[in-house]
């Protein structure tokens, strides 16, 4: 049963409120995103847990490149024997590099959405703020080798993220009803 409970609206409200601009410590963005290949699933491998995700499992993000430029977001995680489901857009804000997008679940909250790493075949993405306080590693399948968690754990480390605040996502323990 998909339930319309904005898991995600709740977020960019935090972030659109917390990150406040660039700290001095802002993570660099990645050079070039081609937005169409970095649209589709993305699952959701490990986050900086946050309130509005508190009982969430198999997290995911769909991604889809409008006639705008624009991209259609859908956020979804299963919580509480339920899906829960948030809609949004995102924009890019810095078109030399399209690593730097705005999102918005519910006008007029928006908040940063940085691109900071990115495989080369597009097959995994880490995500942040400006301020760092908000952190996701994405993949295009649910499970990561660990090799590569290990890798890209230990760069964030390296760019002063507070790896021990890093939290693995579960998936797999859905039970539909």
């Amino acid at each position: 049963m998909m339930n319309s409970i904005p898991v995600c609206a709740i977020a960019l409200l935090l972030v659109s409120c917390a990150s406040g601009g660039p700290s001095p410590a802002s993570p660099a963005v990645v050079p070039h995103v081609d937005l169409g290949r970095y649209t589709g699933t993305w699952y959701e491998i490990a986050s900086f847990p946050q309130h509005f995700q508190r009982g969430c499992t198999d997290s995911k993000a769909v991604y889809t490149l409008r006639a705008d430029r624009k991209i259609e977001v859908l956020n979804s995680c299963f919580r509480n024997g339920n899906v829960d489901t948030a809609k949004g857009k995102a924009w890019v804000i810095d078109s030399s590099s399209n690593a730097k997008l705005k999102v918005s679940f519910f006008w007029p909250f928006r908040g940063d959405y940085w691109i900071i790493e990115l495989g080369k075949d597009y097959e995994y993405a880490v995500v942040s703020t400006p301020s760092m306080q908000y952190l996701w590693i994405l993949a295009r399948r649910p499970q990561m080798d660990e090799g590569l968690y290990t890798g890209i754990v230990g760069r964030l480390k390296e760019r002063g993220f507070d790896i021990a605040k890093l939290q693995r996502t579960v998936h797999g323990n859905r039970q539909e009803r």
